[in-house]
């Protein structure tokens, strides 16, 4: 009789012992997902400053379409420096989340699509390496070049994916991940 109780009186101190295992002390970490608001694409060349902004102040689920802006027409022959700059203005003060973007450079890509009735490239001008701790050779595209050549109409799509297969062919099909926020800006070269 002795014997059953040290042995029941042994597992229950078995299962106590396991149960308070400090598995649980190192949860996984999660990524919470930032909240875009406003996308703005900034295209300078010389004293030629075109602006692309998408406003969706309530965000992507909410009942209000983005509001697009865009300053004027971009001129043909041309190259253009690009910068994508991206916030959350639903907080106060309004949250730059290129930060964020930047620290994560190795997990976060932008994807340009230029319509093919619009005259216009692009190039990656960014690496992972531009925004330290991260080292890799990967684009990023926070800064971009765009090209212009003939007057032309058309959209150029502005998509930043998370956790994207890196590297990739510069597309989306074959790039995989999430999408953060993706806008599409009708354009004009004169």
């Amino acid at each position: 009789m002795n014997t059953r109780k040290f042995l029941s009186m042994l597992a229950i101190a078995s299962l106590l012992i396991y149960s308070c295992s400090d598995d649980d002390d190192n949860p996984a970490v999660v990524n919470e997902e930032e909240l875009i608001t406003t996308m703005t694409v900034t295209l300078t060349a010389g004293m030629d400053v075109v602006t692309l902004t998408s406003r969706d102040l309530d965000g992507p689920d909410g009942p209000n379409a983005p509001v697009i802006t865009i300053s004027g027409p971009l001129s043909a022959d041309t190259t253009y420096i690009g910068e994508v700059q991206l916030l959350n203005e639903s907080e106060t003060p309004t949250e730059n989340v290129n930060e964020e973007v930047e620290g994560e450079a190795d997990e976060h890509q932008f994807f340009f699509e230029v319509a093919d009735t619009l005259n216009a490239t692009t190039t990656y001008t960014d690496t992972e390496a531009d925004y330290p701790p991260n080292t890799g050779t990967n684009p990023v595209g926070i800064s971009f070049s765009l090209v212009t050549t003939d007057a032309s109409t058309g959209s150029l799509t502005v998509t930043l994916r998370h956790e994207p297969k890196k590297p990739n062919d510069g597309t989306l099909a074959d790039a995989g991940g999430n999408t953060d926020i993706t806008q599409s800006f009708d354009i004009a070269i004169e």
